[in-house]
């Protein structure tokens, strides 16, 4: 092949032997595919002489030699680099693994600084998901402990800059506190644990951003705000000021409440017997009815009838009879 190309370099018309040494150049690539680690160094220099060749396919083929030479020689570098970092990433972790206990916190020194810093991100990241718990655990113990311990009360009331809202938590609040004169022994306790002033100002504040100002507001508006200071002061009731103040009806279910749901219980009581006697009533003013299986509905062709009978007509003809299919609710009379 150097035969061949010093001929060609001399000659310009000597086309075979420039063929001989393409040739030649092919069969050394097809040798650095197939054996890459039997290339001689004598023919690297070859190849760089060949570099600058006058002939431009030559040259060429020398430079995309020397190329794929150069590619093959860094993959081969980065690979027994990674395989060295990858030994000693195992070395070292089989090492740390057979620590004490006692040994755990403590760094590893290594020559490596990859691997060093490997390892410290590993072990610091262990002991801060530990630090992590044992702060998450005594979070828990401290909310539970803090949460048997009630809240100081306020001794002052919460000023809004302005007065309307300042007097309509006023109100709240000697309504609220007159729980405390009502309630039963068995739950003083709690009773004394809340703060009439904190949730005053909650239930007021709660008012005030679903239904705006007391002054500004619509007429109907008005008329929930006077509804609900009523059921709050009224003496008859005071099982609603007591739910408020024990929490039972949060201040975002207060603004949505009806008039029935503020009620006592011995208001709801009698609202239901109302409603029963009325519904009884109701039923007891209509005709009697009977269940027959003698008619036929003409509609859905089933016997499960009711009927009742009217005098519609004059004494001497016969009654008139009101049908009802239970089926369907088909309504027919016959006379």
């Amino acid at each position: 092949m150097k035969e061949a190309a010093d001929a060609t370099a001399t000659s310009t018309d000597n086309e075979a032997e420039e063929n001989r040494c393409l040739n030649g150049l092919r069969m050394i690539k097809i040798c650095l595919v197939n054996y890459p680690y039997q290339v001689s160094t004598q023919v690297k220099k070859d190849l760089r002489l060949l570099a600058k060749h006058p002939r431009m396919k030559i040259q060429a083929c020398a430079l995309d030699l020397l190329r794929l030479l150069k590619d093959m020689a860094n993959y081969e570098r980065r690979k027994n680099k990674k395989q060295k970092v990858d030994h000693k990433v195992s070395r070292v972790q089989k090492k740390y693994k057979n620590e004490t206990s006692n040994s755990r916190n403590e760094k590893i020194k290594v020559q490596d600084c990859d691997v060093l810093h490997a390892v410290e991100k590993y072990v610091s990241t262990t002991n801060m998901a530990k630090n992590n718990e044992k702060k998450q655990v005594s979070g828990i113990l401290n909310a539970a402990s803090s949460s048997l311990v009630a809240p100081s009360k306020q001794k002052t009331m919460t000023k809004s800059n302005d007065a309307t809202r300042d007097r309509i938590r006023v109100t709240l609040q000697e309504a609220l506190s007159s729980v405390s004169r009502e309630a039963d022994e068995s739950i003083m306790d709690q009773v004394k644990a809340c703060d009439p002033i904190r949730i005053s100002v909650a239930v007021e504040s709660a008012l005030f951003q679903k239904w705006g100002c007391f002054v500004k507001v619509a007429r109907s508006i008005k008329i929930k705000y006077r509804s609900l200071m009523f059921n709050l002061n009224d003496p008859k009731n005071p099982d609603f000021r007591r739910r408020v103040l024990l929490g039972e009806f949060k201040p975002d279910q207060i603004v949505n409440m009806r008039i029935e749901d503020m009620a006592s219980d011995e208001r709801k009581k009698e609202i239901e017997n109302i409603r029963m006697k009325a519904l009884f009533k109701s039923e007891h003013g209509q005709k009697r009815k009977a269940t027959t299986n003698q008619f036929l509905c003409g509609k859905c062709g089933k016997r499960e009838c009711t009927y009742y009978q009217m005098q519609t007509r004059s004494a001497d003809e016969p009654m008139t009879t009101y049908v009802t299919c239970v089926s369907c609710n088909h309504h027919w009379k016959l006379h």
